[in-house]
């Protein structure tokens, strides 16, 4: 991937914002597909009710275990491996996700404060389940992706000073702009410098006042946005899915040439 640049406009652990270039629109396309569904994430999969005397059916319970993120960590399992979960709680009491106990130290749910069912005096909930290591390819709840999406990055040009007879009206843009007008900007600016339009409140008139304005996008460069559901970091997801694209790359490649 050494021939890409790759620039971050903001990064924590389960969300990110970043600049890829120089790439076409359907590689973009490739690598949100490649983040959604195929890297894989461990869900619960299947539950084995001990005791269940809430008001809500092992049915349900099992739906709403299956949407509990559980740590994935890279490269240490395999596709179909399995790894042991359990919980028991007794009523009156909330059982949350933290109450969840795993077979491995390296599986664990990823967040600690989901709701499972709120427990009445003399109800109990204990189970045992299997979590297995699967891609969103195969199901929704194996996508460690949770919100990933794509946009062209854009420029924005002053053509002229405003007429003054000019409505005010707002011109409202999304995204990230790579500064090219850093002289006409209300704020300290430099050219080439990434900007989130969460900055000026998505409205160019606030950054650029009293201009005329034309946005253009920025040839071959894709403003990715992306979020995890915490079983792995956007940093992980990330290579993960420039793995796979790799990985399928050489395969074709292989096998064209037999």
């Amino acid at each position: 991937m050494s021939e890409y640049e790759v620039q971050f406009v903001d990064r924590s652990e389960r969300h990110a914002r970043f600049v890829v270039r120089p790439i076409t629109p359907a590689f973009a396309n490739g690598i949100r597909r490649a983040m959604i569904a195929d890297v894989p994430t461990f869900s619960i999969d299947t539950v084995r009710v001990v005791e269940n005397s809430s008001v809500m059916f092992d049915e349900q319970i099992g739906l709403r275990l299956g949407l509990v993120p559980l740590t994935t960590p890279p490269g240490e399992f395999e596709i179909g491996d399995e790894v042991t979960l359990s919980l028991d709680v007794s009523g009156p009491d909330t059982a949350y996700s933290g109450d969840i106990v795993s077979s491995d130290e390296m599986v664990s749910v990823a967040d600690e404060h989901i709701p499972i069912i709120d427990l009445k005096e003399g109800q109990r909930l204990e189970f045992e389940a299997d979590a297995v290591l699967d891609t969103g390819r195969e199901h929704a709840k194996h996508q460690g992706g949770v919100a990933v999406g794509y946009r062209h990055l854009q420029t924005v040009e002053v053509t002229g000073d405003k007429s003054e007879f000019d409505d005010g009206d707002p011109h409202i843009l999304r995204g990230v702009i790579e500064e090219q007008a850093a002289e006409h900007a209300d704020a300290d600016a430099e050219n080439g410098e990434l900007v989130s339009t969460d900055a000026f409140d998505n409205d160019l008139t606030n950054r650029y006042p009293d201009k005329e304005l034309a946005v253009r996008d920025v040839q071959d460069a894709f403003v990715f946005d992306v979020e995890t559901d915490g079983s792995f970091s956007v940093d992980d997801l990330v290579r993960q899915a420039a793995g796979t694209l790799e990985s399928r790359a050489a395969e074709l490649k292989e096998t064209v040439q037999l």
